[in-house]
């Protein structure tokens, strides 16, 4: 049928004026209808969250020098230790002590419950550590932690790195002795590993890139696999294997390296991450002077 100037005009008005249904994606992690909410503000930098028993987040404020608690009973923001040893990432340790890498001396800390600090790791073959900044607890209760170099001006030596390049070093559990893992990466910073103990993530920042390794009995790391061609600041797993790391907001990846899912995070830096709350499904980010949180349908690993 030949359609003169008056009836096309109908017919595409008609399709202009016809309701459009957009169906968007369902997120394979973020519970639906969930938004992003403001948790707490008027920090300088926050890093290192690390979650306790109860699902209270830990994080560390460095330019303040000082390690906040939030509630997951009441949603407050309270200050937990300060001076803190300038702490950047922390972890919480099958003993209730939160281990922090703590910079303002290069070394790796042990706080008990009742705020006594024990040094673990003070330098390595006699030298400073550049300084540490993540750390992740194996099940057995060995531990990793990166060792990049990020010049701080409150430092008491001088800027210029202390080892031999920036690495990622291991500790057994129990002991005082510390071995190097890697002497490959140009910047490691965030690390976690599975909770069987087998597959240990590292995020070389300075390359963009995130590896996974096998890990070993003796701690020793092989079989190296480029995951992602993105870096890391902070990163964690959630029970369905899925890595997020963060920077430019928070990016999930599944274990394969498929990226699954990107949450923008006001701000120009988002700096760490981890799971909250009683049923580990609130989504805690550090995201420099603010921290945020999202509800999720997957949950964190203990």
């Amino acid at each position: 049928m030949k359609l003169d100037r008056r009836h096309w005009f109908a017919l595409a008005t008609a399709l202009v004026l016809m309701p459009i249904q957009l169906h968007a994606a369902e997120s394979a992690v973020i519970a639906p209808g969930a938004k992003l909410e403001k948790i707490a503000d008027g920090f300088i930098f926050t890093e290192g969250p690390a979650t306790d028993r109860d699902g209270n987040v830990f994080f560390t404020d460095q330019p303040n020098d000082r390690i906040v608690k939030w509630s997951a009973a009441d949603n407050t923001c309270t200050d937990w230790l300060k001076p803190a040893g300038r702490s950047n990432g922390t972890k919480f340790d099958k003993a209730g002590n939160l281990l922090t890498c703590a910079d303002e001396k290069n070394e790796l800390w042990s706080i008990s419950p009742d705020k006594k600090v024990t040094v673990l790791v003070k330098d390595f073959d006699g030298k400073l550590l550049n300084g540490p900044n993540d750390v992740w607890i194996r099940p057995d209760g060995a531990l990793y932690f990166t060792d990049p170099l990020y010049p701080r001006d409150y430092w008491k030596r001088d800027a210029k790195m202390q080892q031999d390049g920036q690495h990622v070093y291991f500790m057994a559990a129990g002991l005082k002795s510390v071995k190097r893992v890697t002497t490959d990466l140009k910047q490691p910073n965030g690390i976690v590993g599975t909770p069987n103990g087998k597959v240990l993530y590292v995020s070389d920042l300075g390359a963009h890139k995130t590896y996974s390794y096998d890990i070993q009995p003796d701690g020793s790391l092989t079989n190296r696999h480029l995951f992602c061609e993105l870096g890391s600041d902070g990163m964690t797993l959630d029970n369905m294997g899925n890595l997020y790391l963060t920077g430019n907001g928070v990016t999930v990846f599944d274990p394969t390296g498929k990226q699954i899912e990107h949450i923008d995070i006001p701000g120009a830096w988002t700096g760490n991450v981890t799971f909250a709350g009683k049923d580990r499904d609130l989504l805690f980010i550090t995201s420099s002077k603010v921290v945020y949180g999202i509800r999720m349908k997957v949950k964190g690993v203990k």
